[in-house]
C-alpha cells in the first residue's frame, strides 16, 4: 500500500477512486430521500384518491354492488376497511395474512376516532403485522377518510398499504448504486493504468534520467514520444543534460588549468580560509610549509611565521592588499597578500610568495665581486704607480736598484694580467662560451704526468709529493686535457702552498664504476668548517691564507669547479681544521 501511495499512478487512482465514491454517496442519500419522499407522496395522493372515489360509490350506489366496484378501484397491494361507525366494520378488502388483527389496530386507532365525527382526512404511518409473513412486523401507511353515511355521525373508509414496496425500491436503488461504484472503480483502474502508459511511464523514464544525471552520466538521452508537456519536459531534460555537461566540461578545463598554472608557477601560493584554515596550495608552497609546520603537524595558519600572521590578520580584519618583504630563516621573501571575496563579503586571503634569496646572494656576490677586485687590482696598480714614479724621477740610485724596481713593476703587471685572464675564463666558463677540445686519453698516465710536474717544487719546499693509483691502466677518458691540467695544477698548486715543509701530498686515483675519482691530499693547516661551504666562490681566501708568500687571485677553485663540471663531474672539498684538506672530483669514464 505504501508503494502504491509513493507512486503518482497509485495517488491518481485512490483520487479519483475516491471522488467518485464521495459523488456516488452524495447522490445515493438524495436519491433515496428524493425517492422516498416522491413514493409517500404518491401513495398519500394515491390512497386519497380512492377513498374520495370509494365514498362517492357508496353514496351513489347500492351496499350489494359496492364490493366488487371497491375490489376494482383499489390499486395493487393496498386494502381497504369500510366502518360506518366506531367499532363497526361493514365491508373489507385484505389480501394477505394477518387481516383481522390489522383491521382492528385500524379501527380502533385514537387517531382515527375524530374522523367519524367530522369531514377531515387523517394519514398516518402505522407498524402493522405482515401480510406474508405472520410473526413479523411492518410498515404501513394509513389513510382514514370521511364516509356519508348518517346526519350526526360519519362512516369510515380506512385504506392502507404497505411500505415494503418503497424499501424494495430503495433497495433497488442500492444496487443500482453498488453497481455504479463498481462499474467506476473499474474505468478508474483503467483510466489509471492508462495514465501510467501515456504519463507515468515518461515520468519514470525523466526520474531515472534524473539519477544518472546525479551520479554524473550527463550523456543520458530522454525519447521525446508525443509533443505534449511530457515531451516538451524530455526535450527540456535533454537540453539540461547538455548544458550540465558543457558547463562541466569548461569548469573542469579552467580547473586544470588553474592547477597547471599554480603547479608550474616558481612562486609559492597559499590559499587561506576565512578561519584562517588552508585552502589550497601549490608545490613551492607545500615544501615551504612543510618546512614551517609544527611537531604536531596542523594545517592551519598557525604555521606560518608571525610576519605573515600579523599581515594575514590586517588582509582578513581591513579587507585590503598588503606587500612586503620577510626574511624568514636566512631566506628572504617579497610576500602579497590579497582578499578573497564571495559577492560582497571577504571569504579568505590568497598569498604569494616569491623567493629573494638567490637576488640577494646575487647581489651580494656583485658587491663581493667588485669590493675584490677592487681589492685584489689595487696593490698591484699602487706598485706599479709607485715603482714608475720613482724610475721617472731617478729615484734609484744604482742600477741594481733600478732593476729591481723593474722587476716588481713586471711581476705585479704580470699578476694583474693572470687576474684579467682568469676572470675572462671564469666569465667564459659560467656562460657557456668555453670551447672544450676532448680527446681520449689514458687516464692514469695523464693524471700521474700532470702530478709529476711538481716535483721540483715539492723537493724545494721539503714535502713528499706522491701518486698512486686503483685504475686500470687501460682505463680512459674524453677529456680536454689542457683543462684538466688547469684543474690539477690549481689543486697541487694550493696544496704545496699551505702544506708546511716536511708534510705530505698524497694524489690518489679509485676506480667508481663508470667514473674516476681523483683526490688530493695534503697534510696542511686545513680549513675551518664556516669557510668549506664558500671554497668554490670567487675570490674566496681564508683569513689564514692572506699572506703576501700565499697570495693568489682567489679565482683558481671557481675556475677549476666550472671546468669539471663542464666535463660533466662533479667536485668538492673535505678537511678538518689543523689536519689537512682533499680536494676530490669524478670524472666519467670511456666504455671500450
Amino acid at each position: 500500500m505504501n508503494r502504491i501511495w509513493n507512486s503518482i499512478v497509485g495517488k491518481l487512482w485512490v483520487t479519483i477512486l475516491l471522488l467518485v465514491s464521495f459523488v456516488l454517496f452524495i447522490v445515493t442519500v438524495l436519491l433515496l430521500e428524493f425517492l422516498g419522499n416522491f413514493h409517500s407522496e404518491t401513495v398519500e395522493e394515491s390512497l386519497h384518491n380512492e377513498a374520495n372515489m370509494i365514498a362517492r360509490i357508496f353514496n351513489d350506489h347500492d351496499e350489494e354492488g359496492n364490493l366488487s366496484i371497491v375490489d376494482e378501484v383499489l390499486g395493487p397491494e393496498t386494502n381497504a376497511v369500510i366502518a360506518s361507525q366506531p367499532g363497526d366494520i361493514a365491508y373489507y378488502l385484505h389480501d394477505g395474512l394477518n387481516g383481522e388483527e390489522i383491521r382492528e389496530k385500524i379501527v380502533s386507532e385514537q387517531e382515527f376516532q375524530k374522523v367519524f365525527e367530522s369531514d377531515e382526512t387523517v394519514t398516518k404511518e402505522m407498524l402493522l403485522p405482515s401480510l406474508s409473513e405472520a410473526d413479523r412486523m411492518e410498515s404501513y401507511i394509513v389513510m382514514a377518510s370521511p364516509l356519508q353515511t348518517g346526519d350526526g355521525l360519519h362512516g369510515t373508509v380506512f385504506i392502507y398499504q404497505s411500505l415494503e414496496v418503497m424499501d424494495r425500491t430503495a433497495e433497488r436503488t442500492t444496487n443500482i448504486v453498488f453497481l455504479s461504484a463498481f462499474i467506476a472503480l473499474l474505468l478508474t483502474t483503467f483510466f489509471a493504468f492508462f495514465l501510467s502508459t501515456r504519463i507515468t511511464s515518461p515520468l519514470r523514464n525523466m526520474r531515472e534520467g534524473a539519477f544518472e544525471l546525479a551520479k554524473g552520466n550527463f550523456d543520458t538521452k530522454m525519447k521525446v514520444s508525443s509533443g505534449d508537456e511530457i515531451g516538451q519536459l524530455a526535450i527540456a531534460f535533454n537540453q539540461m543534460g547538455r548544458q550540465l555537461k558543457h558547463h562541466l566540461e569548461v569548469i573542469n578545463q579552467e580547473k586544470e588549468q588553474l592547477s597547471s598554472i599554480l603547479t608550474s608557477m616558481a612562486d609559492a601560493v597559499i590559499t587561506f580560509n576565512q578561519d584562517k584554515t588552508i585552502l589550497l596550495s601549490n608545490p613551492p608552497a607545500e615544501k615551504l610549509l612543510h618546512q614551517w609546520l609544527s611537531k604536531d603537524g596542523s594545517t592551519n595558519a598557525q604555521a606560518l611565521p608571525s610576519e605573515m600572521l600579523h599581515m594575514l590578520d590586517h588582509v582578513l580584519m581591513f579587507q585590503e592588499e598588503i606587500e612586503e618583504e620577510l626574511e624568514i630563516e636566512g631566506a628572504y621573501y617579497a610576500v602579497n597578500f590579497s582578499p578573497l571575496y564571495s559577492g560582497e563579503s571577504i571569504r579568505g586571503a590568497v598569498a604569494v610568495l616569491h623567493n629573494m634569496t638567490e637576488q640577494h646572494r646575487l647581489e651580494k656576490l656583485r658587491e663581493d665581486f667588485i669590493a675584490n677586485v677592487s681589492h685584489e687590482l689595487r696593490t698591484p696598480i699602487a706598485m706599479l704607480q709607485g715603482y714608475s714614479e720613482a724610475l721617472l724621477d731617478d729615484v734609484g740610485a744604482s742600477e741594481e736598484e733600478r732593476n729591481e724596481m723593474t722587476k716588481i713593476i713586471y711581476e705585479e703587471s704580470q699578476r694583474m694580467g693572470r687576474l684579467v685572464t682568469d676572470l675572462l675564463n671564469l666569465a667564459r666558463l659560467e656562460s657557456g662560451h668555453m670551447r672544450l677540445y676532448k680527446e681520449l686519453v689514458q687516464f692514469n698516465n695523464a693524471i700521474e704526468r700532470m702530478t709529476l710536474k711538481f716535483s721540483q717544487a715539492a723537493k724545494e719546499k721539503g714535502i713528499e709529493l706522491s701518486f698512486t693509483t686503483e685504475l686500470d691502466d687501460w682505463a680512459a677518458a674524453e677529456l680536454d686535457e689542457d683543462r684538466i691540467e688547469q684543474v690539477m695544477t690549481n689543486l697541487i698548486d694550493n696544496a704545496l702552498r699551505h702544506t708546511p715543509q716536511g708534510g705530505q701530498v698524497h694524489v690518489h686515483v679509485e676506480n667508481m664504476g663508470d667514473h674516476a675519482k681523483v683526490s688530493i691530499n695534503d697534510t696542511g693547516a686545513g680549513i675551518t668548517e664556516k669557510d668549506l661551504e664558500f671554497v668554490f666562490e670567487r675570490f674566496y681566501k681564508a683569513d689564514k691564507a692572506r699572506t703576501l708568500g700565499k697570495g693568489g687571485t682567489g679565482l683558481g677553485l671557481a675556475i677549476a669547479s666550472n671546468i669539471i663540471k663542464a666535463h660533466s663531474g662533479e667536485i668538492r672539498a673535505e678537511s678538518k681544521f689543523g689536519e689537512g684538506t682533499s680536494f676530490i672530483f669524478t670524472l666519467p669514464l670511456k666504455a671500450m
